[in-house]
């Protein structure tokens, strides 16, 4: 066998190996992403069943936001980057996004219809996804951006909101609050059962989202 022709095979030999390895690679990503989704979805409702009806409603000041009006945001943005995803501009023209931080909503069944909307519109948009996909450009407000730059661009805005319905939550529950992951005083604890355990590949949501 020539030395040109055993060159030639190596080279397409790791060429489809790079090609198997980045597919391998982005298709974890996107399970990765809707665990992510999924778990910072989980702390916002576990937070939310957590607080009394009128909670749900307060402002610590008139610039604050309620619970309500976070969610309302949330869902409003969901509702816009989520539709016809790959088709249309992320921002809808549909969407008033400055009435989404009006302190309109008046029950929780209400609140809870437009959280669980939102997060509909984006599992179906995510679930609707291949790998091939993630290199695909899309426009926010006429901005560019690859379907993994955009789906990044949610994942770093979402968990901030949720970080703050967390924060309320702890705050006018104090001494009620009911931790969400690991406890005060039991950090201890909870790494002694990691490390007995073996080394392993798994998610790090997974023990949360059973």
């Amino acid at each position: 066998m020539s030395g040109r022709y055993q060159n030639k095979r190596s080279k397409s030999f790791e060429k489809e190996w790079d090609s198997n390895i980045y597919f391998t690679m982005e298709n974890d990503y996107l399970q990765s992403v809707k665990k992510q989704f999924e778990y910072y979805k989980l702390l916002a409702d576990k937070t939310i069943t957590q607080l009394p009806d009128e909670k749900l409603f307060w402002q610590f000041n008139e610039e604050s936001n309620s619970v309500a009006m976070i969610v309302k945001h949330l869902s409003g943005n969901m509702l816009s980057r989520w539709t016809d995803f790959l088709t249309s501009d992320g921002e809808k023209e549909w969407r008033n996004r400055d009435a989404e931080f009006d302190n309109d909503i008046r029950t929780r069944q209400d609140m809870l219809a437009r959280w669980e909307q939102g997060w509909q519109c984006l599992f179906s948009a995510l679930n609707s996804l291949d790998t091939p996909h993630l290199a695909q450009v899309i426009y926010i407000r006429n901005q560019g951006h690859t379907v993994m730059e955009a789906i990044n661009r949610q994942l770093a805005h979402y968990p901030y909101h949720v970080g703050q319905i967390v924060f309320i939550g702890k705050m006018v529950q104090n001494e009620k609050w009911q931790s969400l992951s690991i406890p005060r005083g039991a950090s201890s604890g909870y790494n002694a059962d990691k490390f007995a355990q073996p080394q392993r590949k798994e998610h790090f949501t997974d023990e949360y989202r059973k």
